[in-house]
């Protein structure tokens, strides 16, 4: 398998590439948006791993011209969390994102899963029993019923639900909702939790989200 990574900070761009052929990849490395964009579409690669903030054109520009002529699947590297940079991302046709800092075991995992599945889109709509988020307009229903979400509260449910199955631990959710070290004196997670249970579960019979004792959340139709 053939692995393009797309990052202009040196030392993360070495350790990526060292990594990705350790671990048995074929991987070649750009340090600019134009000579990434270039290698793209010249060569055949699997996959490519593409940083937003890069020198002369950014991520975004690689994308978008990437996606007029191929359907490489592409995993974005970004420095926040943010909806809105989500939301882009899948307008311009990204598979998947990981906000830095990240473990490089993260990385190779979400890696594995997009080159066994190929190039098919994250769900501009997610699906789960009766439940519908729509992450392009940030709209959550239930059974037809809108319901009210802060941004946060939005945030964290995506989250869950576009890892659906996967159980997360307070610390994940921290860093990637808040962009926190996750304290284990903070119960920011259990509240927000809390606060997302009552309105996305309490008037309904089938739960979604569901806490894993001593590791965290998941949401899933069933526990």
């Amino acid at each position: 398998m053939r692995i393009l990574v797309v990052e202009d900070e040196p030392k993360t761009g070495n350790h990526l590439l060292q990594g990705l052929q350790e671990a048995g990849f074929e991987a070649a490395l750009a340090r600019t948006g134009p000579e990434g964009l270039r290698l793209a579409l010249a060569e055949d690669y699997d996959l490519v791993v593409l940083d937003v903030m890069l020198p002369a054109m950014d991520g975004w520009t690689v994308l978008r011209a990437l996606r007029e002529r191929k359907d490489t699947p592409v995993l974005f590297l970004t420095a926040r969390d943010d909806i809105p940079d989500r939301v882009r991302g899948l307008e311009l046709g990204a598979d998947d994102y990981l906000v830095k800092p990240f473990a490089f075991a993260e990385l190779l995992a979400r890696i594995r899963t997009l080159l066994r599945r190929g190039p098919v889109r994250e769900e501009a709509v997610i699906r789960i029993a009766d439940a519908e988020i729509d992450v392009l307009r940030h709209k959550v229903t239930r059974a037809g019923q809108r319901i009210d979400l802060t941004p946060k509260e939005f945030a964290l449910l995506h989250l869950l639900a576009r890892r659906r199955g996967e159980v997360l631990s307070r610390r994940q959710i921290a860093a990637q909702v808040w962009d926190m070290n996750f304290d284990s004196d903070t119960n920011v997670v259990d509240v927000a939790i809390r606060r997302l249970r009552a309105k996305l579960d309490d008037p309904w019979p089938v739960k979604l989200v569901h806490t894993v004792r001593g590791i965290g959340y998941t949401v899933d139709e069933k526990a």
